[in-house]
């Protein structure tokens, strides 16, 4: 899958949809509430929408970026106006280095994505996801950073494994509420 915008390379970020409290299960095992399931396939009716559908998908192995990322795929081939068609399947990498992540750890996982991906759409927690979109643009970057279900849409200049600090401008944001 690719967005209207071929001829360079998107980088979506997307923090996991609102869980569950902590309860006695281990935290990488949290599910969403079910307002972070709604919340999800929202993110992924707006990213049919506005044509962002990804190519390639990285995500935590976490219960609830996992749980995120099938509500964003349903979200995806929802009925206009609210989806669209999410054509071919994108590649899906589950990550377990993705949580609880460092900027640079995301950064490395997106580096690796294959050059001819022109989409590219990181499911990830807090704080790595919201310091990530920091990093990769500093002056607009949210300082508050990414609440539960924001996507922050990057535009980088140059190839993946040349995605570095100050190097792919925000062109758009949207926290889904379903």
């Amino acid at each position: 899958m690719t967005d209207t915008h071929a001829e360079g390379r998107t980088l979506v970020l997307l923090r996991h949809a609102k869980a569950e409290p902590p309860g006695e299960e281990p935290d990488v095992r949290r599910p969403l509430a079910t307002r972070g399931h709604a919340d999800a396939a929202a993110a992924g009716a707006w990213l049919a929408k506005h044509e962002l559908l990804p190519d390639v998908v990285v995500c935590s192995a976490a219960r609830r970026t996992r749980e995120t990322w099938h509500g964003v795929a349903m979200g995806m081939t929802g009925s206009p106006p609210e989806g669209g068609s999410a054509g071919p399947a994108p590649v899906v990498r589950y990550e377990a280095d993705a949580y609880e992540a460092h900027p640079e750890d995301l950064l490395a996982l997106v580096r690796r994505v294959e050059p001819s991906a022109r989409t590219v759409l990181l499911i990830a927690h807090n704080p790595g996801i919201s310091l990530l979109s920091a990093l990769l643009d500093p002056i607009r970057a949210d300082q508050d950073g990414m609440r539960t279900s924001d996507v922050v849409v990057h535009r980088p200049e140059g190839d993946w494994a040349d995605l570095g600090r100050g190097r792919a401008p925000i062109t758009a944001r949207h926290t889904a509420r379903g």
